[in-house]
């Protein structure tokens, strides 16, 4: 575990200019889900801790072209973080295709367990009261309006989260507990979605 807490040292300091979504926090929200839905799912969990603190080393903002690729430049670049922390070249192999493969964007099924928790505890993040802080945060960053005036809840339209924050629910955030792969983090996705929805009722009210 000494290069565990060794490695979360040095992850902090290369993510420190990370967007709120994406900083050091999230990363270890990511790991502490990791170990829960792992230590269930009885993976192994050296491999998942470190999956989990190097997913994200490679941020953009989500309007920048290079946004898409960020996980797998995360995975380049933790693959030789790993070499220096003693990890197998088949336990680095593992780690860095969990994390090219967690992204949403890239819509694959990771190949292994490993991946598979990585992927639910990445979104796990997404959903629930953090997920709609996290939410409106990278709306802000990017100034995007709340809603759309005319249809605040997509009942007429496609969702544009590029335009309008609150779509971003209807384009991702609804959708995640269906794709989650594991049992454990399947019970947490329907429990943090259920909240969202209450969010939406209450929203609809104000509006």
């Amino acid at each position: 575990m000494k290069s565990i807490e060794k490695l979360k040292s040095e992850v902090k300091k290369m993510v420190a200019k990370n967007d709120p979504a994406h900083d050091f926090a999230h990363i270890m929200r990511v790991y502490k889900n990791a170990e829960k839905i792992g230590k269930k799912e009885k993976v192994n969990m050296k491999l998942v801790r470190a999956a989990a603190l190097l997913h994200d080393i490679a941020s953009y903002p989500k309007s920048d072209k290079r946004s898409k690729k960020a996980s797998t430049e995360s995975a380049t670049k933790a693959a030789q973080i790993l070499k220096k922390y003693g990890y197998a070249s088949h336990e680095i192999g593992i780690i860095a295709e969990s994390i090219s493969e967690h992204s949403f964007s890239k819509g694959l099924v990771p190949s292994t367990l490993e991946g598979k928790v990585l992927q639910d505890a990445d979104r796990l993040d997404a959903l629930g009261a953090i997920g709609i802080a996290r939410t409106f945060a990278v709306g802000g960053a990017e100034k995007r309006s709340f809603y759309s005036k005319d249809d605040p809840f997509c009942h007429t339209r496609t969702p544009n989260d590029q335009v309008w924050t609150l779509d971003h629910f209807y384009k991702k955030l609804l959708l995640l507990e269906k794709k989650m792969n594991t049992k454990t983090a399947k019970k947490e996705a329907r429990r943090r979605t259920k909240m969202m929805k209450r969010f939406l009722s209450d929203l609809k009210k104000e509006i």
